[in-house]
């Protein structure tokens, strides 16, 4: 699903597999995780097979993926990229640096915030906006979730090009939705969701615009949200 959130020019992956065959990952990365728990080796180990296919989408060869701070992704001289893993979704999204400045994309359950959560990451007046919380099985949106996701799509594209962290509420979202059919005959309810985000920055930074747009997407129960950043962005080019 993250492919439809993207542009043609970047390269993407995704899968719905917990798990992957012994020897997927270069030694390099194995020593990264080998004192780890069994779900942090899987989201690890299908996140960057991800990222080998995304990298061949793009005509390179596979390569190891290792990490530097906060854990942020060590891509190949010229490439920009992100990764995302949630229970049932894996995915990688990579961009010649020539065309892409920056990107982010997440993927979360479709299910409402823990408790307490949804006042830990939203402004005032993004809750109004957004309403009360959905309760489960209803068969509405969760936006809470979807805002959540968003700000983590916002903070992956805000981090590798400033260097500096960037809290929950120092972006202030808002939404827009377009009805699409899901995929499938005779599918219904929220999984047909899809639309567009603006995210004011609060915190700014002269090598990003002040708003990013991103778009999300409601699909078998996963939320999936992007942000791109493109380098021209000075000239008037949409971000």
């Amino acid at each position: 699903m993250i492919e439809l959130l993207l542009p043609a020019d970047v390269s993407s992956a995704a899968t719905r597999a917990e798990t992957v065959p012994d020897g997927t990952l270069f030694p390099e990365e194995e020593a990264l995780i080998a004192r780890s728990v069994a779900k942090r080796r899987n989201d690890f180990a299908t996140a960057r097979a991800c990222a080998r296919r995304a990298m061949a989408g793009l005509g390179l060869p596979p390569v190891a993926v290792l990490h530097g701070h906060r854990g942020k992704p060590l891509w190949p001289e010229g490439i920009v990229g992100t990764l995302t893993h949630c229970a049932g979704y894996r995915a990688a999204a990579l961009a010649r640096a020539t065309d892409v400045l920056s990107l982010g994309i997440d993927a979360e359950p479709h299910a409402p915030l823990p408790t307490g959560v949804r006042e830990l990451v939203t402004l005032p007046a993004e809750r109004e906006r957004i309403g009360p919380p959905a309760p489960e099985g209803t068969g509405e949106i969760h936006w809470d979730r979807i805002l959540f996701s968003a700000k983590e799509s916002v903070f992956k594209t805000w981090y590798p090009v400033t260097g500096v962290e960037l809290d929950f509420v120092e972006a202030d979202l808002t939404f827009h939705r377009i009805d699409s059919p899901k995929s499938g005959a005779g599918a219904q309810g929220p999984a047909a969701a899809e639309g567009t985000f603006a995210a004011r920055l609060l915190l700014t930074d002269p090598a990003l615009p002040t708003t990013l747009h991103g778009r999300w997407r409601v699909e078998d129960d996963i939320v999936a949200t992007a942000v791109l950043v493109r380098p021209d962005w000075r000239e008037g080019s949409e971000s």
